[in-house]
């Protein structure tokens, strides 16, 4: 079953100008919203651990990445102002948590939402990064 996302109609279907390709945005909102997903999941996996008190960095870092991730997601959604400085730098901030959080998580490979989770958090600031590009 190919889960699909209302993202792409809701751009197409916004009435105004969209200096992003509409296409591109869509891909990068919804990579934004896997990874917040994948990182609340794997912090609330880490809970569930046994050396749970061993991965309290890797459960703060998932929730911050998390919440990031998320923020950004909807500032993307948004499109009421030409001043790129604001999106430019939520995606430059959501690409530093999602670094951190794939290494922090990258540590504890051996448990597979941790590599799960670095794997998301390494395409989300992959497409973030990608993002950034294409704004010049």
């Amino acid at each position: 079953m190919v889960m699909t996302t209302t993202t792409k109609p809701m751009l197409d279907a916004y009435p105004q100008e969209i200096e992003l390709d509409r296409g591109r945005l869509a891909e990068v909102i919804d990579t934004l919203n896997d990874c917040a997903e994948a990182c609340t999941s794997c912090a609330d996996a880490c809970l569930s651990e046994p050396m749970v008190a061993e991965l309290i960095t890797c459960i703060r870092t998932n929730l911050d990445c998390a919440d990031i991730c998320g923020t950004t997601a909807r500032v993307l959604s948004r499109h009421t102002g030409d001043d790129v400085r604001v999106t430019r730098g939520m995606l430059e901030a959501c690409a530093t948590a999602c670094a951190a959080c794939a290494a922090e998580c990258a540590q504890h490979s051996d448990m597979e939402h941790c590599r799960i989770c670095a794997e998301a958090c390494r395409t989300c600031e992959h497409a973030c990064r990608e993002l950034i590009a294409a704004m010049g």
